[in-house]
């Protein structure tokens, strides 16, 4: 039984890394679920208050990182608040219409045609803010890859 009870908390932790290039995957809460599962099939005594409270800390910080990154990948070519939410929207339905390359193509679309519509910024000027955002997207999945493997290592001494 135990290698089932294994099975099922891998398989929740490849799902959160999973959910860094595809958003509708709640990485975190894949996270958090393995943490607890591994708790009820085994046992919760390594779980102290310091545990939890670190890993509420990661969780509060890959929140914040994602939000920052594609915040700043905008900000910093030049966009505005319409290019940040039409980067967030181009990634939630990107990689709905073109699979794969949606993840990487619907930020930068939703984040161009924002800045066009919005504050009528040529195709050149929004096309750069366009890359901004897929910069951020870029940096935010990595810093959260190093976040949750953190998490994860932190998780693997304490049980191991």
């Amino acid at each position: 039984m135990d290698y089932l009870y294994w099975g099922i908390i891998i398989i929740l932790f490849i799902a959160a890394f999973a959910a860094l290039v595809i958003p509708i995957i709640p990485g975190v809460l894949a996270l958090l679920g393995g943490f607890i599962l591994y708790g009820v099939f085994f046992t919760f005594e390594p779980f102290n208050w310091l545990f939890w409270t670190i890993q509420g800390l990661f969780v509060i910080l890959l929140f914040g990182v994602d939000y920052a990154a594609n915040m700043l990948g905008v900000k910093k070519f030049g966009g505005s608040k319409a290019g940040i939410w039409g980067s967030t929207i181009g990634l939630l339905i990107g990689p709905f219409v073109v699979p794969l390359a949606g993840i990487i193509i619907g930020p930068f679309l939703g984040a161009t045609l924002a800045e066009m519509i919005v504050h009528k910024k040529g195709i050149t000027e929004a096309a750069q803010i366009g890359i901004g955002s897929v910069v951020g997207f870029i940096s935010s999945v990595v810093t959260k890859g190093v976040i949750q493997a953190a998490m994860l290592i932190y998780f693997f001494i304490l049980v191991l």
